[in-house]
């Protein structure tokens, strides 16, 4: 059974910091793209990084510059460094990780920014 446990989010002040951690079992984050997302009240869900199965990671030019994805395969683990947080960044941000036709998704976790 796959399971994507999200864990690190909470209240911040503007231009802070939080990392975000995703643990996962199941399956071998050094095979899988892996990728975060977010999605704020009455928003979209966005794209906010990921990172393939050969280490190229992706930014949108929202969060590029302030937040960093990376892996570590012998923890089966995924995070996100975000600094300079804004208000705007608020919203509950999400794991996924993804294989040819498979996808798997954590359930979560809330950061707030305050300004």
């Amino acid at each position: 059974q796959v399971h994507l446990v999200e864990s690190g989010g909470g209240l911040v002040q503007a231009g802070g910091s939080l990392r975000l951690s995703c643990v996962v079992s199941g399956i071998d984050v050094g095979i899988y793209n892996m990728v975060w997302y977010r999605q704020a009240p009455g928003k979209e869900r966005e794209l906010v990084a990921s990172i393939s199965t050969s280490g190229t990671t992706n930014y949108p030019a929202s969060v590029k510059g302030r937040f960093t994805i990376s892996r570590d395969n012998a923890k089966n683990t995924v995070y996100l460094q975000m600094n300079s947080l804004k208000p705007e960044d608020t919203a509950v941000y999400s794991c996924n990780g993804w294989r040819y036709d498979r996808q798997w998704w954590g359930q979560g976790t809330r950061v707030t920014v305050s300004s």
